[in-house]
């Protein structure tokens, strides 16, 4: 590895803390008669028991005829932002742009008092625009319940409307029903009534064609009765009530001849009186 740059000066040496007078206008008159070409030998050239260093930050912070003192004006101070912004924390060319101000008086103007002010710019802009939003969402949502309010009230009218429609076409079905009904009673032809009187022969000619029609039938019906008549006369001649019947119909055609013979005088009575 290399060694690096020399010192410019043994430490051991030289003489360190704050600047005297003496110290002071040693350097003036010297810088004066041969300005600071090398400020490695100008120590020795000058007779001050100083490193070039401290000689140079001595110089260029206090002693020189145009260093400006007092308090950093509002212009400066917003130029230091700007080169800030531009070469950081490059104190020795922001001061290059300033005459009259040194790196060290900008170094800590900057972490005293501009860089706060620069935070607090900051945070209040951020305040600022999150302020500016909730105000333009509280705006976008006002804006937006009139719009919701009026498509509620749109949709409501609208619904009312497909109602009044839909009732109009159930009417409208309704009515045309109605009147298809009428045109199909209009349509339907009407039955023509033929009075005229049916012949009574006419049923029995009917009769007879069954008959005709079904002979054989009829003929087996007839015989099957014929022998259910046989089976019940030979059933009340086995039990006796075929000669109770007999008396049966002797009483009632004795007892009709008398009703005859009472009738008969009854009339000829009557007509003795009349």
């Amino acid at each position: 590895m290399g060694k690096g740059r020399a010192p410019c000066c043994d430490k051991t040496k030289v003489k360190r803390g704050p600047w005297s007078h003496d110290e002071d206008l040693k350097l003036i008159s010297f810088i004066h008669k041969n300005g600071h070409e090398n400020w490695r030998s100008l120590p020795k050239q000058a007779g001050l028991l100083r490193c070039g260093k401290s000689c140079r930050l001595r110089w260029i912070n206090y002693l020189r005829p145009d260093v400006k003192r007092g308090n950093f004006s509002a212009e400066e101070e917003d130029t230091i932002i700007k080169l800030h912004q531009s070469f950081g924390n490059k104190w020795s060319k922001i001061a290059s742009k300033l005459p009259g101000r040194t790196d060290n008086e900008i170094k800590n103007v900057w972490h005293t008092h501009l860089k706060k002010r620069l935070s607090s710019e900051t945070n209040l802009n951020a305040d600022e625009a999150g302020s500016k939003g909730s105000l333009n969402e509280e705006e976008n949502s006002q804006e937006s319940s009139p719009n919701a309010s009026m498509s509620f009230a749109g949709s409501n009218i609208s619904s009312k409307d497909d109602d009044a429609q839909i009732s109009q076409m159930f009417e409208h079905i309704l009515t045309y029903s109605e009147f298809t009904g009428m045109l199909q009673e209009v349509d339907k032809p009407e039955l023509l009534e033929m009075p005229f009187d049916l012949d009574p022969d006419i049923w029995s000619f009917i009769d007879g064609s069954d008959s005709f029609q079904q002979p054989e039938n009829r003929a087996l019906q007839e015989s099957e009765e014929d022998e259910v008549d046989k089976w019940f006369k030979h059933l009340e001649s086995e039990l006796g009530l075929e000669e109770n019947d007999n008396q049966q119909q002797q009483q009632q055609h004795k007892q009709g001849t008398e009703d005859e013979h009472s009738s008969s005088l009854l009339e000829s009575y009557e007509l003795l009186i009349h």
